[in-house]
Parts: C-alpha cells; sequence; structure tokens
C-alpha cells in the first residue's frame, strides 16, 4: 500500500502531538502520541480508504505501531 496515502491519513486521524514531518515509514506511532481511542479513529478511517477490514487477529499494538507496519498489514488483507 502506498506509504504517503496511510501516512496522509495518520496525519488527519491519529492526533499525533508531534511536527508531521516527523512521522516516518518506521517511526514508533505510539512514541508521537498514538493512543488506543486515536488507534480506532485511524483503523476506521483507513479501512475506509482502503476498502479493507482489518481481521480480530491483526487488531494488536503490532499492527498500528508504524506506517510500514500498517501499509505491510493492508497489504496482507488486500491479498487473502
Amino acid at each position: 500500500m502506498s506509504i504517503e496515502q496511510i501516512r496522509a491519513i495518520v496525519v488527519q486521524h491519529g492526533r499525533l502531538s508531534c511536527d508531521p514531518e516527523k512521522i516516518t515509514p518506521d517511526a514508533n506511532l505510539y512514541e508521537l502520541g498514538l493512543t488506543s481511542l486515536t488507534t480506532v479513529n485511524l483503523m476506521l478511517a483507513l479501512e475506509e480508504h482502503f476498502d479493507v477490514e482489518f481481521p480480530q487477529q491483526m487488531l494488536s499494538r503490532k499492527t498500528f505501531e508504524s506506517i510500514r507496519a500498517l501499509s505491510e498489514s493492508i497489504d496482507e488483507i488486500k491479498a487473502s
């Protein structure tokens, strides 16, 4: 999935307390301020944008830890 598309959604829905330029593909989103509530908002925005549904087994901190992890997870969902 497009790292830049995911990054834009993270900036819009993640409500991170940092400069958006610091959100690199491998930056830990939780260390940048992502909370459990904003994770849910982010998940819903990603599901709508990419027309996917995160399965129960992917609803973990590891999936939402970075933009790269999100990209890989969305790719995996689309491939199945």
